[in-house]
C-alpha cells in the first residue's frame, strides 16, 4: 500500500515537473519573442527618428529656402519629403505645414520692405521730376538765347532722365505728374517718340481715317508713357541697322490701335509668358521680382493698362522680333476741335489711293479724304469750299485756301537715285546748318507773332547708348 502512495507521488511529481518545465520553456519562448519584438521596435523606432531628423535638415537646408525662392521664380521646384514611407502622416502634415508657413511668412515680408521701398521711391521720383521740369523750362529758355547744339542734347538727355523719372513713379503707384489736354493721338505718338533713344529708327505710318482723332485729356500723358517704354524696348533690343516700324489705325470698334515692330532677337516662351502676364495688369507687381537690376518696361506698361482701361498684347512680329500692340477704347478717344492745329511734325494719314512715296508729304485733301488731283491749286469751282474758305469771295477781300504741296515733276531715274542716296557731309557742314536753322528760329520767334504756340521744335540729336530697354 505503501509503495502504491510512493508511486502516485512520483508520478504525480514528474507530471507537475513536466507541466513547469513546458511552462518556463513557453515563458522563455514569450520572453524572446517580446525581446524580439521590442528590438525591432527600437530599431525602428530609431529609423523614424533618423528619418524625421533628416527631414528636418532638409527643411531647413533646402525645402524653406526653395519655397522662398519659388516666390520669385514660377517654375523654381520645391522637394518634397525624402522618406515619405518613413513619417508618419502626422508628421508630415506638419512639415508640410511649417514649408506653406515660412513661405507666407517670407512673402509678408517682402510686401512690407516693398511697401517701403515704393514710399521711398514714390517721395524721391516726385523730387527729381520736379527738378527735371524745371531743368526742361531753363533748357528751353537758353534754347531761344544762344544757338549751341549742345544745348538740344542737354534737352533731349533730360528727356530720357525725366522719362525713367516717370516710370519708377507709375511703378510705385504715383500720378505720372504731367497733365494736359485732349491730345491728337498721332501727335502723342511722336511725343512718346521722342523720348526714346534711337527715335530716328523709329518710322509712324499714320493710317487713321479721322486726321482729328484724339485722346481724352486723363489718358494722353499714360499712353505716352506707355507708347515710349514699348519704343524703348523694341529699339534697344534690336540691331541699330534696323528700322522700328510704328503703324497707327483705327480700329472696327470705333477704338485706335498701335502696332511697334521690332526685328530684335525675340522671346523665348519663358520669357513671353512672363511679359504677357505682367502686361496683363496684374493686382500686385514686387519690386524684388524684377530682377537685378530691375527690367520694369512691361510692369509699368502694366500698372498703366490696370489704371486707365487701355490694352496691351504682344506676339511674334513678321519682322522677325516682337509685336507690341496697344489698343484704345472708344471711351478713351475725342475728336480735336477745327480750331487747332495740328503739328506739323504729324504725319498725313496713308490712304488706299494716292499713296506719297516715300520721302514725301500726302498732300490734305480738299474734305473727300483723297488728294487733290496734282496741278489743281484747290478745291473746284463745283465743289463745296472747306471748313477754312469762306462761301464767296468779298470784294476787296482776300480768300483763304488751304494750301496744299504740290508734288515735283518727275525726275530722271539717274537724278532720283542720286537723291535718295545719302549725302555725306563734313562737320563743319553740319554746323553750319544747324547754325542757319538756329538763326532761322531766332529771327522767326523776334518777328511779330513769331512766338505763337504750336510751332515745330527740332528734335535733339540722341546716342543710342543714352538708354536701354528694361525687357528681353
Amino acid at each position: 500500500m505503501l509503495g502504491w502512495i510512493v508511486a502516485l507521488v512520483a508520478f504525480v511529481a514528474a507530471i507537475w515537473a513536466t507541466v513547469q518545465t513546458d511552462r518556463a520553456r513557453k515563458d522563455a519562448y514569450g520572453a524572446a519573442a517580446r525581446a524580439e519584438l521590442t528590438d525591432r521596435q527600437l530599431k525602428a523606432a530609431e529609423a523614424r527618428t533618423l528619418a524625421l531628423t533628416e527631414e528636418i535638415r532638409q527643411l531647413g537646408e533646402k525645402r524653406i529656402p526653395a519655397a522662398a525662392t519659388a516666390l520669385s521664380h514660377r517654375a523654381a521646384p520645391v522637394p518634397g519629403l525624402r522618406e515619405a514611407a518613413g513619417i508618419e502622416g502626422e508628421a508630415a502634415r506638419l512639415l508640410t505645414e511649417a514649408v506653406q508657413a515660412a513661405g507666407t511668412a517670407v512673402l509678408e515680408e517682402r510686401r512690407r520692405v516693398d511697401a517701403a521701398a515704393r514710399s521711398a521711391m514714390r517721395g524721391t521720383s516726385a523730387k527729381i521730376q520736379s527738378l527735371l521740369n524745371q531743368s526742361q523750362h531753363l533748357l528751353q529758355e537758353l534754347q531761344h538765347e544762344y544757338d549751341d547744339p549742345r544745348i538740344l542734347q542737354l534737352d533731349f538727355r533730360n528727356e530720357l532722365a525725366l522719362r525713367r523719372t516717370q516710370a519708377t513713379a507709375v511703378l510705385c503707384d504715383a500720378w505720372p505728374g504731367l497733365a494736359r489736354q485732349n491730345s491728337s493721338l498721332v501727335e502723342v505718338v511722336l511725343g512718346a517718340q521722342s523720348r526714346v533713344a534711337g527715335y530716328e529708327r523709329i518710322k509712324v505710318a499714320n493710317h487713321l481715317r479721322q486726321e482729328r482723332l484724339a485722346l481724352v485729356a486723363r489718358a494722353a500723358e499714360p499712353f505716352a508713357i506707355a507708347l515710349a517704354e514699348l519704343l524703348a524696348n523694341a529699339a534697344a533690343y534690336s540691331h541699330p541697322d534696323t528700322e522700328v516700324p510704328v503703324t497707327v489705325q483705327q480700329t472696327a470698334g470705333r477704338g485706335a490701335l498701335v502696332l511697334v515692330d521690332d526685328a530684335g532677337i525675340g522671346m523665348d516662351g519663358d520669357a513671353l509668358k512672363r511679359a504677357r502676364a505682367l502686361l496683363a495688369g496684374p493686382d500686385e507687381v514686387l519690386l524684388t521680382e524684377l530682377g537685378d537690376p530691375p527690367q520694369t518696361g512691361f510692369a509699368v506698361v502694366g500698372r498703366l493698362v490696370a489704371r486707365y482701361g487701355f490694352s496691351c498684347h504682344i506676339e511674334s512680329s513678321p519682322y522677325g522680333g516682337m509685336r507690341a500692340m496697344l489698343r484704345i477704347p472708344a471711351h478713351l478717344l475725342t475728336v480735336m476741335d477745327d480750331d487747332r492745329t495740328l503739328s506739323v511734325l504729324a504725319p498725313q494719314p496713308v490712304h488706299a489711293r494716292g499713296v506719297a512715296p516715300a520721302g514725301t508729304e500726302v498732300p490734305r485733301s480738299g474734305g473727300s479724304g483723297t488728294p487733290e488731283p496734282e496741278g489743281t491749286a484747290g478745291p473746284a469751282a463745283t465743289e463745296p469750299p472747306p471748313d477754312d474758305v469762306p462761301a464767296g469771295p468779298v470784294a476787296g477781300l482776300p480768300s483763304r485756301r488751304r494750301r496744299t504741296r504740290r508734288a515735283p515733276a518727275a525726275a530722271p531715274a539717274a537724278s532720283r537715285e542720286e537723291a535718295d542716296e545719302p549725302v555725306d557731309r563734313t562737320p563743319e557742314q553740319a554746323g553750319a546748318s544747324w547754325a542757319a536753322l538756329q538763326e532761322g528760329t531766332l529771327s522767326g520767334r523776334k518777328a511779330p507773332g513769331g512766338d505763337a504756340p504750336g510751332g515745330g521744335v527740332p528734335t535733339p540729336p540722341a546716342s543710342s547708348s543714352d538708354d536701354q530697354g528694361d525687357e528681353t
